[in-house]
């Protein structure tokens, strides 16, 4: 299966279809955002323009890297942002005190004709402190648009970036399959672990709505229940099976998998090791193999691997083989994996030699059970021959961190920077509307982020850059970047008349976000100890954020 486009479709009027979940509509936020709307329209100050960044303070995970994930969803929620006389009349309903004509005359005419949002491209690796996105238009309206904006984005973001550092641990030829539609937190955790794991570097998921959706390839074989629900080779009726070619049939394939069994069991390069399997397991891999012949990939830890799995496996795929099938290879969901997926290695290797299969040897090997970074990490050290790994619940639950911890902030409105304050510094805003721009060197790697005032003057390629900490006054380092990329794109202008960015299709998002990890310097983004990625701003904000800062804070006194 292709990934599907995103991006604008014509639909009943609509500049694009609405968010995948629908769900997602403007009574999808906070109550304080009607009632803030309901004050700045009492106020006159409903139409002020405002402009707001949304960003994150600290990287997840004990790491230095983000994946910013959510972007699409966030424009389709904007692009069909319209409130019904329904939902209006609930939150009439529900505001304290009474809500007056003109307040629900101005509710009815809401919607995002007078937002412009410019955001990172989606799947792009981010920063602290950098906005993700900036959302400028009517306060009231912005406002309204903060908490669903936030809920897209924080999930999605922090789910791609643990697919992300899943993908850097098991490396780059490994398979990642995703399989945690039964333990994710319900069906639009489900939904969208899917596809933002599949933006952060996995390969395909289990999810059939999620592939129907977003035309994620699907992967998925057999359980247990399906390997312990056979008894015996008996139950098998329909035994016979046509060449991969068409021009023979094969009557009676249950007994060609029993004599390539026997042949296994006398093979003298196995040493006689294989004894009796389970034929019960052997009845429901010959059953799936006949159902599945150019697919057959078996799940050997239902009995014991090695004495029944992999040898009643083996029967099964060289039975196939006879008949011009490939078998896929193996799945291990218990046990010692490093150890059995080298046993199993060798069984397949020896195989190869003894009955002049080629290739019989690469046969792929699939674990799962509870994998997490920690397992990957784990099984690189002891060594192993396992080529795909299926990972749930630790990947979509992000077992590890419960939330990123995105923000929206004010920085300005009807063009008067503003910041927020607070005796934790890592709390304050960066005030006034930005650019924010990132510097590479000379080896391609990217060097620091720098957000600088609307109107100074872009960095250049070649030219000598003061990059300073927001906040710290001895942090600063002079940088002469050799590739100079502007961050801020816009992907909703509104009725500005402003070029907007496409939405680019799922695959090329996933593509990016492989390409932005691989443009990282290495200890950036490894596991243990990774160093801090610099965040700076211009010198010309430096000195503003501090002027803005000393003029907005009280002046204490002593008595």
């Amino acid at each position: 299966m292709e990934a599907k486009t995103n991006g604008p479709s014509v639909n009943a009027g609509r500049v694009m279809d609405g968010p995948t979940n629908p769900m997602v509509t403007p009574l999808l936020t906070d109550l304080y955002q009607f009632t803030m709307a309901y004050a700045y329209w009492k106020a006159g100050k409903h139409n002020d323009r405002a402009v707001f960044d949304l960003y994150f303070r600290k990287n997840p995970f004990g790491g230095e890297f983000t994946v910013f994930a959510g972007l699409e969803e966030c424009i389709k929620l904007i692009a069909n942002f319209k409130l019904t006389e329904e939902e209006i009349s609930f939150i009439c309903e529900t505001l304290p005190g009474s809500c007056e004509e003109g307040f629900v005359k101005y509710l009815r005419n809401i919607d995002c004709s007078d937002v412009e949002v410019y955001a990172i491209s989606e799947g792009t690796v981010v920063f602290p402190k950098v906005p993700l996105l900036r959302v400028e238009g009517p306060v009231a309206v912005v406002q309204l648009l903060e908490t669903p904006v936030l809920n897209l984005v924080n999930f999605a973001s922090l789910v791609a970036t643990n697919a992300a550092r899943h993908r850097l641990v098991a490396g780059k030829s490994k398979m990642l399959l995703e399989f945690g539609l039964r333990r994710a937190q319900g069906p639009d955790g489900a939904i969208s672990a899917s596809k933002y794991c599949y933006i952060g570097g996995f390969d395909a998921t289990s999810n059939v709505a999620a592939g129907r959706l977003f035309g994620i390839p699907l992967r998925g074989t057999h359980s247990h229940a399906f390997v312990s629900s056979f008894m015996s080779p008996d139950e098998i009726l329909e035994r016979s099976l046509h060449r991969s070619d068409g021009s023979s049939t094969c009557e009676d394939f249950v007994s060609l998998v029993q004599s390539w069994l026997s042949k296994i069991q006398w093979a003298k390069a196995l040493g006689n090791t294989v004894g009796e399997t389970n034929q019960s397991e052997l009845a429901a891999f010959t059953s799936y193999a006949l159902a599945f012949p150019n697919n057959f990939l078996a799940l050997v830890d239902t009995y014991d691997v090695m004495r029944s799995g992999v040898p009643n496996f083996c029967a099964v795929a060289l039975a196939l083989n006879d008949l011009g099938y490939k078998s896929v290879g193996i799945r291990l969901d218990s046990g010692d994996l490093a150890y059995l997926s080298g046993e199993a290695r060798k069984i397949f290797q020896i195989i190869e030699k003894e009955f002049g299969l080629p290739s019989f040897g690469k046969t792929s090997i699939t674990a799962s059970n509870d994998l997490n970074e920690e397992t990957l990490d784990a099984l690189n050290k002891q060594g192993h021959e396992v080529d795909c790994y299926g990972i749930g619940t630790y990947l979509v639950t992000c077992y590890a961190q419960a939330a990123l911890g995105c923000v929206f902030k004010l920085v300005e409105i009807n063009n008067q920077p503003r910041i927020k304050l607070s005796e934790d510094v890592s709390k304050v805003s960066i005030p006034c509307k930005k650019r924010c721009y990132r510097l590479y060197g000379r080896e391609g790697y990217s060097l620091v982020d720098i957000m600088t005032g609307e109107n100074e003057p872009c960095p250049k390629v070649g030219e000598r850059i003061l990059c300073r900490h927001p906040f710290n006054e001895s942090k600063r380092a002079y940088v002469v970047p050799q590739r100079v990329e502007e961050l801020l794109k816009c992907y909703w202008p509104g009725k500005s008349g402003k070029v907007r960015e496409e939405l680019p299709a799922l695959k090329d998002i996933r593509d990016h976000c492989i390409k932005q990890l691989e443009q990282m310097r290495p200890d950036h983004i490894r596991r243990l100890n990774p160093t801090p990625y610099k965040v700076s701003v211009s010198a010309k904000l430096y000195d503003f954020i501090h002027f803005l800062w000393l003029n907005e804070a009280p002046v204490g006194e002593l008595q």
